[in-house]
């Protein structure tokens, strides 16, 4: 055996072991050396190999990109769209007369909004969150919806910080490729709007011209909720939980997939809990500064994704009007991700690059209270312009997944960074509520869509 392959180690009097690497001799933590038989997927997947040298060269790993690309990122971008959409199907029905059927008053829409991001951290599955949904539409009164709304949450939990880990934590993309994937399928909120939108419409103006049994928001639920849980059940059919498993995957390539991965030097996911990881996560000041951010950066984006139909109602538009026209403030989103995403990994600086979408935003909410309030067209455009703004909390969200090693230290940072961004979203809720009245009353609109219990 080579030198460099011999490990002697011994107890340290200020408990640590001193492990001998060749000709240099390092020192363990402790903490960490305990862990050393803990082998992860990575480790196993090679026993048995006797050290066979395992070639890989870049056309192989291309070819292997490929096949994962295909096989995993329509899943993770449809499900994920569906996540924002079942988020802004309240929006929706805000306009669609929701707000007479089941009598909201006073502050209660905003705290229907705010009740799906308390529950945000405690999960189930997608196939139990798209029922949840479909639900919504049997709600006669606002316990009932408050409730619905709160389960919904909780069975949404773990969509954002779930996917950030898989494309990194199970090691499917290399650092300098999960931006660009990370991006993208957060991009699919953008498409999930125009969808949304255009469903929405679809609905609301056949219902007004043909009738309809049900009213028009219950439509709405019923039909993004079935949808959810029909694909949850495609993604836990087909969705595999790292390379060894994946049936698509030849013996051979599997282990393929992880050698090219070697470069993060991170394995395929030990999910062992460790102590000291969490303290290290606790106490690293970068924790926090990312916590902070999804908490400020958060407060208008509560408003604005809960209230942007009665935003746009407030412009001088009609509430069908509205959900049609909030549909091109989703391809701002998609482009700006997946254009920040793909020049952050290109040119390997994620935060700049993005910083450019906080910029675009400032820029429309400047429009959207500066411009006369005549001015629809011209603050409707400031709207589309806002969509740009989650450009710096994906680029974030990809450095946490990339640059913070260990799987309980990830999972913490991730976990503290979603529930600032969810605390943000409760906070954001008030001071939109009140400003949507102001401008509704100045504007002499009232924003429900006349509908039928």
């Amino acid at each position: 055996m080579a030198d460099t392959e011999k490990v002697a180690a011994s107890k340290s009097p200020d408990s640590e072991k001193d492990a001998v690497f060749g000709q240099r001799r390092v020192s363990v933590p402790e903490k960490v050396s305990k862990h050393g038989h803990d082998a992860d997927e990575a480790m196993k997947a090679f026993t048995g190999d006797e050290g066979e040298p395992l070639l890989l060269d870049e056309a192989t790993s291309k070819r292997l990109l490929k096949k994962i690309d295909l096989h995993l990122m329509p899943l993770l971008c449809i499900i994920y769209g569906l996540n924002y959409l079942d988020k802004t199907t309240l929006s929706y029905a805000s306009v669609m007369g929701i707000r007479t059927d089941i009598g909201l008053t006073g502050d209660d829409y905003q705290w229907l909004g705010s009740m799906f991001y308390f529950a945000k951290y405690s999960s189930f599955c997608i196939i139990m969150w798209g029922a949840v949904l479909a639900c919504m539409a049997g709600v006669n009164n606002y316990s009932g919806a408050l409730a619905v709304r709160f389960f919904l949450g909780v069975f949404e939990a773990a969509v954002t910080p779930g996917f950030a880990l898989f494309t990194s934590q199970a090691q499917w993309y290399t650092k300098s490729e999960q931006g660009t994937r990370i991006g993208i399928w957060f991009s699919f909120n953008g498409w999930a709007q125009i969808f949304g939108g255009l469903l929405a419409y679809g609905i609301a103006k056949g219902a007004r011209l043909h009738g309809s049994a049900i009213a028009p928001w219950r439509m709405v639920f019923l039909a993004t909720g079935l949808l959810t849980a029909a694909i949850g059940m495609l993604f836990l059919m087909f969705m595999p939980d790292n390379q060894l498993n994946a049936r698509w995957l030849q013996p051979l390539d599997r282990k393929l997939a992880i050698e090219r991965v070697r470069v993060n030097q991170q394995g395929i996911g030990n999910k062992h809990f460790k102590a000291y990881q969490l303290k290290e996560a606790l106490l690293d000041p970068l924790t926090w500064a990312f916590a902070f951010y999804a908490l400020a950066a958060d407060i208008p984006n509560g408003g604005i994704t809960n209230f942007f139909s009665q935003l746009i109602v407030s412009f001088g538009y009609t509430p069908e009007e509205s959900l049609l026209y909030g549909t091109p403030g989703g391809v701002v989103e998609v482009v700006t991700l997946i254009v920040c995403g793909y020049l952050g990994d290109r040119y390997g600086n994620r935060l700049l690059i993005s910083s450019s979408g906080l910029v675009i935003a400032i820029l429309g909410m400047v429009l959207i209270v500066a411009l006369p309030l005549s001015n629809n067209s011209g603050r409707l455009a400031g709207y589309y312009l806002t969509q740009a703004s989650p450009t710096i909390f994906v680029a974030l969200l990809s450095l946490i997944a990339t640059n913070v090693a260990g799987y309980t230290k990830k999972t913490t940072v991730a976990a503290i960074y979603l529930i600032a961004y969810c605390v943000g979203n409760i906070i954001g809720m008030a001071p939109s509520l009140m400003w949507v009245k102001m401008v509704l009353t100045a504007t002499l609109r009232t924003p429900d869509f006349p509908s039928k219990g």
